[in-house]
Parts: C-alpha cells; sequence; structure tokens
C-alpha cells in the first residue's frame, strides 16, 4: 500500500546560524543529503538526541532532512491559534502535501521520487523551541514559544536520509509505501 504526496517546496538551511531555511527550485539529492544545507552529511555529532554516546562522538547521520505536510503544518496553526506556519520557521527541507498524518509514519518507510531516488523515514522530528521562537518573533507573542512544543507534538513532521541520490523539485509526486500501511 502508498500514499502519493505532491512535493510543494524544497528548502534549504545554507545561512551560518541558523536553522531558518529557504525555498529553492529544486535539488540533486546526494548520499548525505542537500550538499550546502547544514544537515548535509553521512556522518554527524551526536548531541542531546543521542544520550546512548558521548556528545560530539562520530555517528552515522540519519537525520539529513526534515520533512513536513501542508496538512500537519495547518493543525498546529491551527492549535496555537495563528494564521500559518511556514516550514521554513520550522527548519524543513521538503513540504508535502497529501500526507495528513505524516508524523505518525513508522521508521524504515521510503520515499520514492520520481527521478529514481529514496529516502527513508528515521522517525518523528520532535518539536522543540527553536522553531518555536521563531513563530513567537513572527506574531509578537512570546507564548508561542513553548506553546509550539505542545501544539506540534506528534505532528512536527519527519526525519529521513537519502537511501539512493536522486532530482527532487518542486510538483514532484512521491511515493511513500512500505508493509505497515
Amino acid at each position: 500500500m502508498s500514499i502519493i504526496a505532491k512535493v510543494e517546496a524544497v528548502l534549504i538551511a545554507d545561512e551560518p546560524g541558523t536553522f531558518v531555511t529557504r525555498e529553492i527550485d529544486g535539488v540533486e539529492l546526494q548520499f548525505g543529503g542537500i550538499e550546502g544545507d547544514r544537515h548535509f552529511g553521512l556522518f554527524a555529532k551526536a548531541n542531546v538526541r543521542q544520550p546512548m554516546y558521548k556528545r560530539g562522538t562520530e555517528i552515522m547521520n540519519r537525520r539529513q532532512l526534515s520533512i513536513v505536510s501542508v496538512e500537519e503544518l495547518q493543525g498546529i496553526a491551527q492549535r496555537l491559534g495563528v494564521e500559518t506556519i511556514r516550514p521554513e520557521w520550522l527548519g524543513a527541507n521538503l513540504l508535502i502535501s497529501g500526507a495528513p498524518e505524516l508524523t505518525k509514519l513508522p521508521m524504515g518507510i521510503r520515499m520514492m521520487l520520481p527521478s529514481g531516488g529514496g529516502l527513508v523515514c528515521e522517525g518523528e522530528n520532535e518539536p522543540c523551541t527553536g522553531p518555536g521562537k521563531m513563530i513567537a518573533d513572527h506574531y509578537g507573542d512570546r507564548s508561542l514559544t513553548q506553546r509550539f512544543v505542545k501544539a506540534a507534538w506528534k505532528s512536527r513532521g519527519i526525519v529521513a536520509y537519502v537511501e539512493r541520490p536522486g532530482e527532487l523539485k518542486k510538483g514532484d509526486l512521491v511515493e511513500i509505501h512500505n508493509s505497515f500501511l
């Protein structure tokens, strides 16, 4: 069984010192993700998300891409009582539509690209206060920083890594499939 989702935006975090992304026309995904993006690379340094390793230990980068859905962002905005939540504010690399429960997809699902490339889901991208602060700054309401974490729980999107390189651009249809759907 599969879901067909549409790529609404491709984004990159290539400004030093910030996780905020900006929209680009498309990208040639590599084994390390999006070249120039802050999460690009085959390896990463362990941090608070990998407490079993000493901080700074080199590990495999399974968090190359952050993917969010239009439907889940609309739900977060509604729960916060704001007009919109932009994928850039969350540091997202892909915005898709047609996957209203994207965050609930299990680890290991594959997203197949029309170019033949493929991504593997590594699970939920848990909400934190960084994006909450961006939202709070945009709306001029400091309470949104902490409220975002609760409002985005189980609907913040997923992280993934590139299993097979390929081109990805706005308007592409991706097939999300696995035996769990």
